[in-house]
């Protein structure tokens, strides 16, 4: 805990008990969460036609997923998949990525992980493929904190067991990795906050991208990172809402 903390707690407890005159979301169930998700990340280049994988683990244990055979911008609610922690299928009428082993490691191995997202991404994967570290030149590339390691034994595609794991091991308790030659991975405490990571990974690296295409910059000291890096707790306040509500106005289907 740094002394930023309790600003973003302040800033969450004064905006959280007053949303505005009306819900900024409608009721919907855990299923459905997941599916908007899924759009909303399509959107920020999670995107790599029907590739990419996201879980939630619910409270009893079981996990929702995406089915294999759909992209994330035609996902629905009634499309989601339910499983059990060892990744047979509960219910749903689709398949599942051979790559869940890569999830379902996770949750097993980091209690704290609720949602993991993996998908070969567009600017992370860039970077991920340059196998280095994006610098940090703005305020809302900072907002999830510096460090971003590099997953760089990257052997195939992870449907190997024990490739997943070691990734999987690899990842210790940080927030993200850049999976080299492959993609990008996050992870949460709950959609939010894993929506958040998604989008300032994106973010800080589409802006490394671009300054150095321009010739390069002096990035942001790691004091200040630190300093404006107060918003991965709970989220950005309303970001998550109203990301959420551009995709319900384009598709009301999602709901569904």
């Amino acid at each position: 805990m740094n002394k930023y903390d309790g600003l973003n707690k302040a800033m969450l407890d004064r905006f959280a008990p007053q949303p505005g005159r009306r819900p900024l979301l409608p009721e919907m169930s855990a299923k459905a969460q997941v599916a908007l998700t899924c759009r909303m990340l399509f959107r920020e280049g999670w995107n790599e036609h029907i590739a990419g994988h996201i879980t939630l683990r619910q409270s009893d244990g079981t996990i929702l997923t995406n089915p294999w055979e759909l992209a994330w911008d035609e996902l629905t609610a009634s499309d989601i998949m339910t499983l059990d922690a060892k990744g047979n299928i509960i219910d749903g009428e689709w398949n599942i990525t051979p790559a869940i082993g890569l999830h379902l490691q996770l949750h097993e191995l980091r209690p704290d992980v609720h949602v993991v997202i993996h998908n070969h991404t567009h600017w992370s994967g860039i970077w991920a493929n340059l196998q280095r570290t994006p610098p940090i030149y703005d305020q809302t590339g900072a907002h999830c904190g510096l460090e971003l390691p590099v997953y760089n034994e990257y052997t195939g595609t992870f449907e190997d067991e024990a490739t997943t794991l070691s990734a999987a091991e690899a990842l210790g308790d940080s927030k993200w990795a850049l999976l080299a030659n492959h993609g990008a991975l996050v992870v949460g405490k709950d959609l939010r906050q894993a929506h958040l990571r998604v989008i300032t990974l994106e973010w800080r690296c589409k802006r490394a991208y671009e300054v150095e295409l321009l010739g390069g910059a002096e990035p942001l000291s790691n004091e200040v990172v630190e300093k404006v890096s107060i918003t991965d707790g709970n989220g950005f306040p309303f970001c998550f809402e109203a990301m959420a509500r551009r995709e319900l106005r384009l598709d009301p289907s999602i709901l569904d």
